[in-house]
């Protein structure tokens, strides 16, 4: 990055009381919000925005911009206040739109909503461990595509969070895995004003942050969030550190209110007619709603120049060095691209029928081969590669090689969910991170908020029931399943063969508006004959797995494991079933009008899952359902099932 020869700290100030108006009356306007932070951090945001990173507001999307997450979300006033200050397309009517319906600044940022908003925030840490994956996707990008004099990437991934990130326990698990992987252009700034939400910050923390960090292997700096040359040398220091650096600003929460000022009362809540006014003489603002300085835009459209050179310069070399190394820019093309490219090039995998062999085996067959054609696939495991076989060609990600693609998240189910949203964000890769489907629990808010950003994360869950057996029912998948479709836009695929499973893959890898969770098995499942053409209808929620021979009177539908189950239950019966392996319920749910095609409402319904029956009652009624609704048991994955009554003989007797 390239610093101003001097600093014009003076109108750094005005740029900073600014942000300070504009934050203080869109909370009071709204009546709602967080004035406290973008208060207390301002002359912090005044300092980065215009000598520290490197952005340009005309061209957001600049592969090689910084990233910069506000980790603290609830502070959103401090980001919007400096998006629509630097030149970003968000108005001053946005800005007094703050947290009203259809507006670009709603309470806590949001991704795709807002421009120069990198990710959606507001569960406290969730941005610190987005930061992660944000910095590694950099980092193996870099390793990738960079040669010498072409650096076309090198950018930083900044973060500013408060106490709150670092109480959550993902902030422990992403700072962790970030030092050991040697993510040193992630730089994390800390809001450190020793107050939370209840009061001072002493009722519910004491840990020596600066150790807490040592001791995971960052290097740690600490400054004044008010001295402006000294946080610009803590930067300069900080980005030329080898490993991810925390920088620990003291600061004051609601700098400038004379009565709130250095107060938990600063923190959530609009500061009032009065301590506006007050707050507005202490810090030589004018009385005037929504005050923005003269000085500002003058400040602001210098650097508009430089950053737009800045972005001319990259291009240019963007330009020579496609020139020089054609082979790298068509990869570029081809990571940045749509995947459908990279699939085009899949070879037939072997999956034959009659075959007996887990999903989850089948789905590290499928990854192999994926891993060959789909350049951007990288993943890994919650310390559980050899159980949940997603270990993909390419070595292993980290200091000694960034170009490996195997991410070794340890046990940190949570920090990997986020980290893995982090990866897909940047640009560049398909991410997917693997664990058992009853850990699934430690990923709830990653995978919400990937629903909610509209972005193509891969979560992989093995060990998906009771069919896992002897690690008994802390481990046992009951309600996972109607918990994950539970949550709007998730597409939760459950593979019931070998053949399901390439196509379950191929289906979420084209997906580009949402996340997908691939569900797989412990045990091992019978690949079964299909019908013709039954890849496209699987692609549309289900399809006919058993047809009977005239008007089915009955219809099963099942998933994964049970599809087997069903097959053999169609054995032992006289009536006419058609059974339906349903790959998706969220596809089935809103494609009607195949869902009618294998629905005869002249035909009997049963459904047949292992887990809770929840999600399925809208198709059965009048039919049944044959499920788990307890715990399981611990013994053999079969015995179990059998002792809960899972069997073919129980479904026969819905039909």
């Amino acid at each position: 990055m390239n610093y101003s020869r001097s600093m014009d700290i003076q109108r750094l100030k005005l740029l900073a009381n600014s942000a300070r108006a504009l934050s203080m009356d869109a909370v009071q306007k709204a009546n709602s919000g967080h004035p406290g932070l973008p208060l207390g951090m301002a002359d912090f945001g005044a300092l980065f925005y215009t000598e520290v990173l490197k952005h340009y507001p005309h061209k957001p999307q600049w592969p090689n911009r910084d990233r910069f997450i506000l980790s603290a979300g609830h502070g959103s006033m401090f980001l919007y206040s400096f998006l629509h200050l630097t030149g970003y397309n968000l108005s001053l009517d946005d800005i007094k739109q703050f947290r009203q319906i259809g507006s670009k600044t709603p309470g806590h940022p949001e991704y795709g909503l807002t421009e120069g908003v990198e990710t959606t925030t507001g569960p406290l840490g969730q941005g610190f461990a987005n930061a992660v994956g944000f910095a590694m996707a950099e980092k193996r990008l870099a390793a990738l595509f960079n040669e010498p004099d072409y650096p076309i990437v090198d950018h930083y991934t900044y973060v500013l969070c408060g106490d709150g990130d670092l109480q959550e326990g993902i902030s422990a698990e992403a700072a962790a895995i970030a030092a050991h992987w040697g993510l040193n252009k992630l730089i994390v700034f800390y809001d450190s004003n020793d107050v939370t939400l209840d009061g001072p910050a002493s009722k519910s923390m004491s840990e020596d942050m600066a150790l807490r960090f040592q001791g995971h292997g960052w290097k740690v700096l600490q400054g004044d969030a008010y001295d402006y040359e000294g946080m610009l040398r803590l930067v300069r220091e900080a980005q030329q550190s080898d490993r991810p650096v925390l920088v620990i600003l003291k600061s004051v929460i609601g700098y400038g209110s004379p009565n709130k000022a250095g107060s938990f009362k600063a923190h959530g809540a609009p500061l009032g007619p009065d301590e506006i006014k007050l707050t507005r003489e202490k810090l030589g603002i004018p009385d005037q709603d929504f005050w923005i300085a003269p000085e500002v835009e003058p400040l602001i459209r210098e650097k508009q120049a430089e950053w737009a050179r800045s972005y001319e310069d990259w291009v240019e070399l963007v330009r020579r060095w496609s020139d020089q190394f054609p082979e790298k820019r068509d990869l570029w093309q081809e990571m940045f691209g749509p995947v459908e490219v990279s699939l085009a090039k899949l070879s037939a995998i072997e999956q034959p029928v009659g075959e007996s062999i887990a999903t989850r085996n089948a789905s590290q067959r499928v990854l192999k081969a994926l891993a060959e054609v789909v350049p951007g696939l990288i993943g890994g495991s919650a310390d559980l590669s050899h159980s949940t076989m997603t270990d993909i060609p390419g070595g292993t990600f980290g200091k000694a090689d960034p170009r490996g693609r195997i991410l070794n998240f340890g046990v940190r189910e949570h920090a990997m969910g986020a980290i893995v949203n982090g990866i897909v964000l940047h640009g560049g890769h398909r991410a997917f991170g693997g664990t058992f489907l009853t850990f699934s629990d430690y990923q709830r808010t990653p995978i919400r908020l990937a629903s909610l950003m509209g972005i193509p994360s891969i979560f992989l869950y093995t060990h998906d029931s009771v069919f896992l057996g002897e690690d008994g029912p802390t481990h046992q998948s009951v309600e996972h399943l109607t918990l994950l479709r539970s949550i709007p836009g998730l597409l939760v695929l459950r593979p019931a063969d070998a053949q399901e499973t390439l196509e379950a893959w191929k289906l979420l890898l084209r997906r580009e508006d949402g996340p997908s969770a691939i569900v797989l098995s412990r045990q091992n499942l019978v690949t079964f004959p299909k019908p013709e053409g039954w890849e496209m209808d699987y692609a549309e929620g289900a399809y006919i797995a058993h047809e009977p021979d005239g008007e089915p009177e009955t219809v099963v539908l099942a998933t994964g494991s049970e599809v087997n189950l069903a097959l053999e239950a169609v054995k032992l019966t006289t009536k006419k079933v058609r059974v339906v392996s349903v790959s998706s319920l969220e596809l089935l749910q809103v494609n009607e009008s195949h869902r009618k095609k294998l629905i005869p409402t002249t035909a009997r319904v049963v459904a047949c899952e292992a887990g809770l029956g929840l999600c399925w009652h809208r198709y059965i009624s009048p039919g049944g359902f044959l499920g788990i609704e307890r715990f399981g048991e611990s013994g053999p994955g079969a015995a179990v099932a059998k002792h809960l009554g899972l069997t073919a003989e129980n479904l026969a007797r819905l039909f």
